[in-house]
Parts: C-alpha cells; sequence; structure tokens
C-alpha cells in the first residue's frame, strides 16, 4: 500500500478520504477519514475530525478522533480533543485535553 504524504508548506482545507496510510507534515482542516493509518508529523498541525484504523500524533491536533485499533501520543504531541479507540498510548511528556472513550 502507498504512503501519501502531505509537505510541510502545504495547506489543506476540506474533507480527505481514501483508503491508504497518509502522513501530514502540513496543515489539514475539515474532515478525515481514511481505511488505513495516520500519522501527523512534528510539523504537522490538524484541526479536523479524524476516522480511521490508527493514529500516530507528533504535532498538533484539534478535533475528535475515532479510531478501530490505536490511538498513540507521542511526547512531543499535542492534541485537543476527544478520542474513541480500544487501544490509547500517551507518551511522558504529551499534553492531552478531551475525553477518553475505549468502549469497543
Amino acid at each position: 500500500m502507498a504512503n501519501t504524504v502531505i509537505g510541510s508548506s502545504i495547506v489543506i482545507d476540506g474533507e480527505i478520504t481514501g483508503e491508504e496510510d497518509l502522513e501530514i507534515l502540513g496543515t489539514v482542516k475539515g474532515k478525515i477519514a481514511l481505511k488505513e493509518n495516520l500519522r501527523v508529523e512534528k510539523s504537522g498541525v490538524v484541526e479536523a475530525d479524524i476516522a480511521t484504523t490508527t493514529v500516530t500524533i507528533s504535532g498538533q491536533v484539534t478535533g475528535n478522533i475515532l479510531a478501530g485499533d490505536k490511538v498513540e501520543l507521542t511526547a512531543e504531541g499535542r492534541m485537543v480533543g476527544d478520542i474513541k479507540s480500544p487501544r490509547i498510548l500517551i507518551a511522558d511528556g504529551a499534553s492531552f485535553k478531551g475525553n477518553i472513550d475505549m468502549d469497543a
């Protein structure tokens, strides 16, 4: 499966849907719905609701996340919003404000 990258100078305002992995280094506003995995890198800024299988956050996310498998917030990650996922990992040093729902 291919890996799509949104570069650090790119700004997308709208809806992203797809069936492949997505890596965000730039800015995305709107809605993200993927069948595979989402990575928000250190330079990435997401202001969107996210629905996907797994999410790894090293950048900044504002919005709600619905993940079928796992959400990981790395030490550099910052998130404001609610998370619904069966598995959630928040690293020491990460910033999180919101609610967590781990019901299957």
